[in-house]
Order: C-alpha cells, then structure tokens, then sequence
C-alpha cells in the first residue's frame, strides 16, 4: 500500500528506467542509436570527403567542387561566428571583473556594527511619532497627524544625533 502512494506523489514517471518494461527499451535503445548513427555518419562522410580532396590517398565518397566550396564556405562562417562570439564573452568577462571590483568587491557599505544601533534608534523614533510597533502594524486606519509628518532629511539628522551616520565616514 505505501509504493501505491509513493507513486502517486512522484511527480513525473518514466517507463523506461522502471524495472520491466523490456520492448520499449529496446526499441527507444535501437531509435536512438538509430538517431546517433544519422548524426555521425554524415559528419563522417563530409570530413572524409573534404579531406580526400587534398589527400589522394583517402577514399573519394564524393568530389563535387560545388561541396567543397560549401564546406569551405560554411568553415569560414563557423570561424567568424566563433571569433565575435569569443570577442563579446571576453568583453563581457572584463566589464563583468570590472563592475565586481567597483560594487561588489566595496560590500559591505555601511557599518555592520552601527546597522543594529541605527534599528534600535530608529524604532524608538518610529515609537515616539507613531505609537508602539504592536499599534503600528495591526491598526487598520491612521491618519498622521501634520505635526508627525516627517523632513525630508529628518532620518538623516537622527543619525547624526547619535553620531551613527556612516555617508560621512
């Protein structure tokens, strides 16, 4: 009874790597030989080919001067794709190196010490203005009084009060 329910929790099943289940092994074991063998038997064939045209003594499958300047055409293609394609992942590996020294190389950039007396600083203020954290975070509606709006730059100046500014540093 428990395999039953262990099965029925997996969330994908494959057949062929179950116990069992032997003609479909061998039949998804033959196509996909099958498959291999039409990749690499043209690959073969074509290098073969190409190479037979500068070597006499190889095999000459095929010697039509229309392939070998497709195959030389297409080299040429590979070659210049692999040269911009090596460009931009050198460049991007440069900037990459360049932009980690710069930001995350600098981490961290404030005081780990005064970030904890910067909180607790900060709650009491938050206290003092709006009410006690409790209040704060399970009422439904507040309306902020004008003279609890805060100055723009009010934070600022109560961390230099208690002399936690870490811009200035």
């Amino acid at each position: 009874m428990r395999d039953k329910k262990q099965n029925r929790q997996q969330l994908y099943s494959d057949e062929y790597f179950e116990k069992g289940h032997w003609g479909l092994k061998i039949r998804q074991t033959l196509v996909g030989l099958f498959g291999w063998v039409c990749v690499f038997v043209p690959v073969i064939i074509t290098v073969l080919s190409f190479w037979a045209s500068y070597n006499p003594k190889i095999i000459h499958l095929w010697s039509y001067s229309e392939g070998i300047f497709e195959i030389k055409f297409i080299g040429i293609l590979l070659l210049f794709a692999f040269v911009l394609v090596s460009l931009f992942a050198v460049g991007m590996t440069i900037i990459q190196n360049r932009k980690r020294d710069r930001v995350v190389e600098q981490w961290p950039t404030f005081n780990p010490i005064n970030q904890r007396k910067r909180e607790d600083q900060l709650g009491k203020f938050m206290d003092d203005r709006f009410g006690d954290q409790e209040f704060r975070e399970h009422v439904r509606h507040y309306q902020v009084k004008p003279e609890q709006n805060l100055d723009t730059d009010q934070i600022h100046q109560l961390y230099e009060q208690h002399d936690l500014n870490d811009l200035d540093e």
